[in-house]
């Protein structure tokens, strides 16, 4: 058994159908999504705090009790997410390794020492 390109992993030859338009169509996009998500937790979970501080205040212990439970879930969720990035970024790293892609240069007028 010879050896094959990987190359077959992040390029299809030719389309086997009309390309979708996903959040997964590329790596990039599923990282911004992944991205977007995450803020979407930093904001539940800022939520979370302020509800869960409302009702320990008002001694609704059940209530803080459920709260506290969406917050360990949303904890949970965010590590996952912040793995899923990294994950995503590896897979484009490897990908621009093998297919001798370059990264997109900065946007012009962006200073690279900030």
């Amino acid at each position: 058994m010879g050896f094959h390109s990987p190359r077959h992993l992040f390029v299809a030859k030719e389309p086997l159908k009309p390309a979708l338009q996903t959040p997964f169509d590329t790596v990039e996009n599923a990282h911004q999504y992944v991205r977007l998500l995450g803020e979407a937790i930093t904001e539940a979970k800022a939520e979370i705090a302020a509800d869960l501080d409302a009702a320990t205040k008002a001694k609704s212990e059940r209530h803080a009790q459920a709260l506290q439970i969406v917050q360990f879930k949303l904890d949970k969720l965010e590590k996952h997410l912040q793995t899923s990035s990294r994950l995503l970024n590896d897979l484009r790293t490897l990908r621009r390794l093998l297919l001798d892609e370059r990264p997109e240069p900065a946007p012009a007028g962006r200073d690279s020492a900030a």
